[in-house]
């Protein structure tokens, strides 16, 4: 006989496998709750009537893997799901070791035995939510066109400022882990692939110990070609999110706001614009906040919250596409008009999950931005992309993760299968 999921369990005979949940082992019953990635369902032992199968549940432990066979009834007594399977048969996969951590275990801990913390609950649902997330971009994506790459991580310089990446010796030279696959997708562009995307790791040698910061984490970037303007990477993007919000909602929604007290929202298009200058000028007059004029040039980090709450406010949304950037504070390759970078950061519940533009395709001005910020030489290569033709283009990275920490209010080392920090490299 076959296994099935506990979800499809109806009444009839039937064979399941999963974790011991809960073992309650009377004198002359156990009741065993047994979990699968599906859901639960109770197992009920007569002892005096299945003596071996009774034997071997003293043996069992709280999260040992069992098989059992036997006959699935509806019973109004059972409150997990109206159905028990009352076995014949109960296999012995494995013997689980008493747990070394328990519920509200200090996050630490908890990454420490990774693989028994994602048993719960609640980190199940997350890693089913990232997966709805992805996948539902993924199609939006596909139906609009777009070519899935996948692009080298091991780069021979660094993919855009020359900081924060981590060097590893590559035979007789220096190489680098990729901060993005920024370089990769605009060659696409100059190959005539129009639009393209890719899912893939993505690092950063940041020494950051902040809720947010990971050294690597999984990006979910874009690129296309034959823009008009920003205005349409905006557009694109927007529209993107609010579908894939929705089917997170009607995936998990109810699931999300039970375990995580947090409502699923799906956002009304267009979102609302605001120039960096607008934002300065609406948080000093409705919450006394200002910005010393050194950092007028790019959003702070106690501006970037504030934006939550003004959002609200002022819009009633969730979402708010920042523009007018200054040029000292955007990398090389994004196209300026009038001396203004032609791109924009987006800001999710007050923490900012994207940073997007239009890019400089033209190879003479790009050649100038770089030099201009010192970087000619260090990108010789990626410049030659542009000296033989490329059409105008656009895009924008989202981080999975960061994505996940947000929908969830959680923190990134919570909302990642495996969290990398300038501490952590196990397991």
């Amino acid at each position: 006989m076959n296994r099935i999921y506990i979800k499809d369990v109806k009444p009839g005979r039937v064979r399941i496998s999963g974790f011991c949940e809960n073992i309650r082992n009377k004198k002359s019953m156990a009741f065993l709750v047994i979990r699968d990635v599906t859901g639960k369902i109770q197992v009920t032992v007569e002892k005096a009537k299945l003596p071996e199968i009774a034997a071997l549940c003293d043996e069992l432990t709280l999260d040992s893997v069992v098989t059992v066979e036997g006959e699935a009834i509806a019973s109004e007594y059972v409150k997990l799901g109206g159905i028990e399977i009352l076995p014949d048969s109960l296999r012995i996969e494995s013997i689980a070791a008493a747990l070394p951590i328990q519920d509200g275990a200090a996050i630490d801990s908890r990454l420490d035995y990774r693989w028994i913390d994602l048993r719960s609950e609640k980190n199940l649902l997350m890693m089913k939510a990232q997966t709805v997330m992805v996948g539902a971009m993924r199609n939006f994506l596909l139906a609009n066109g777009f070519i899935e790459i996948h692009t080298p991580k091991i780069i021979g310089a660094a993919s855009e400022s020359g900081s924060e990446v981590f060097k590893l010796n590559y035979f007789d030279r220096d190489a680098y882990l990729a901060q993005s696959p920024q370089f990769y997708k605009q060659m696409a562009m100059a190959s005539g692939l129009e639009r393209i995307f890719e899912v893939g790791p993505v690092f950063r040698a940041e020494k950051s110990y902040t809720s947010k910061h990971t050294t690597e984490f999984t990006g979910f970037d874009l690129e296309m070609s034959y823009i008009e303007s920003f205005e349409d990477v905006m557009a694109f993007e927007e529209a993107l999110l609010a579908d894939m919000l929705a089917k997170v909602k009607e995936a998990y929604g109810e699931e999300i706001e039970r375990l995580f007290g947090i409502p699923v929202v799906v956002p009304t298009l267009p979102f609302p614009r605001m120039s960096l200058k607008e934002i300065y000028a609406e948080l000093a007059e409705r919450y006394g906040y200002t910005c010393p004029e050194s950092e007028q040039g790019d959003l702070t980090t106690e501006a970037e919250k504030l934006t939550k709450r003004l959002c609200a406010d002022k819009f009633g949304h969730e979402f708010l596409f920042v523009t007018d950037f200054s040029a000292e504070k955007r990398a090389f390759y994004h196209m300026r008009k009038d001396g203004v970078p032609q791109g924009y950061d987006l800001i999710w519940r007050g923490v900012e999950i994207t940073t997007g533009a239009q890019r400089e395709h033209r190879y003479e001005v790009l050649k100038a931005q770089a030099a201009e910020k010192g970087l000619d030489k260090d990108v010789e290569f990626y410049t030659e992309f542009f000296h033989y033709g490329c059409p105008p283009h656009g895009g924008f990275g989202l981080g999975v993760d960061r994505m996940t920490m947000l929908l969830l209010g959680l923190t990134i080392k919570e909302s990642m299968f495996i969290f990398r920090g300038p501490d952590r490299l196990n397991p």
